[in-house]
């Protein structure tokens, strides 16, 4: 199959196998996210999407294979390392201070660049004041570019799920990420919240040239805003190739598209 062209790739995970007592959730995947470009990972519930996700960003461990970032072995690097590293990380479920501000869980996510000890912050006078407010001008960059500026004092616990989705992907934008991974982003929202969530991903993939790795069910928006698709059934790469390809593939319809056939290729 013609997995269309990849250039020089920042992320390559290689054989990757993870298993959970007799539960096979990934078996021998491969993969490659390019420099240039939104990879989407399909496939239907319990396919391994979020496990790849997992393996990717280090809260789980394979078995066997190797997950290399930028020439970097992921698999010997903790969890926090990985983050440094410069991959963000969005979550299938939100994961946010619900009793804190959309600017104070934005902040929150600066302490990865923070480079002064607690005592200095502490005394807030010199280089630890000068810091932060470079800190508060990177958030407050956010707060523009993702449109939040009705919410940026509001109490997160009081925010609609749409927009608490919105501030947990600011969050990661917070973190300055290199490769961003986001497992469905989208979930729970109506249509017109979808939509400004996929006009964000592409803005963000345009403005700060950060490759995206993008897990969602919406095949519509797949099909739309990704370069190319990986596609997974039962833990095993079934399809890998641009939307164009990945639609007539007989194996992913059957698999997954089923009855969404006609509709991803009107």
């Amino acid at each position: 199959m013609d997995t269309g062209k990849i250039d020089k790739p920042v992320l390559e995970v290689q054989n990757v196998v993870l298993n959970f007592g007799g539960v096979s959730a990934l078996q021998d995947v491969s993969c490659e996210v390019g420099q240039h470009e939104i990879l989407a990972i399909i496939g239907p519930n319990g396919a391994g999407k979020t496990c790849l996700l997992n393996c990717i960003s280090g809260f789980y461990r394979p078995q066997k294979g190797i997950i290399t970032y930028n020439g970097v072995n992921l698999n010997n690097v903790p969890t926090h390392g990985i983050a440094k590293l410069g991959i963000g990380r969005v979550f299938q479920g939100i994961q946010l201070f619900l009793g804190l501000s959309t600017l104070d869980n934005l902040m929150a996510a600066r302490h990865i660049h923070m480079k002064h000890n607690i005592w200095e912050e502490l005394i807030y006078y010199g280089p630890a004041h000068t810091e932060e407010i470079e800190h508060r001008r990177r958030v407050e960059e956010v707060i523009d570019f993702l449109e939040m500026e009705s919410i940026r004092k509001r109490v997160v616990a009081s925010l609609p799920y749409g927009k608490r989705k919105l501030v947990d992907l600011g969050r990661a934008l917070c973190l300055e990420p290199k490769l961003l991974l986001l497992d469905e982003p989208m979930a729970g929202m109506n249509l017109e919240e979808k939509e400004d969530v996929a006009r964000f991903i592409v803005d963000i993939y345009e403005r700060w040239k950060i490759p995206i790795v993008l897990v969602e069910h919406d095949m519509g928006v797949v099909m739309d805003i990704a370069d190319r698709l990986v596609v997974l059934d039962f833990g095993k790469k079934i399809a890998e190739g641009p939307p164009e390809v990945i639609k007539a593939d007989k194996q992913v319809i059957e698999a997954y598209l089923g009855v969404q056939e006609s509709s991803v290729n009107a």
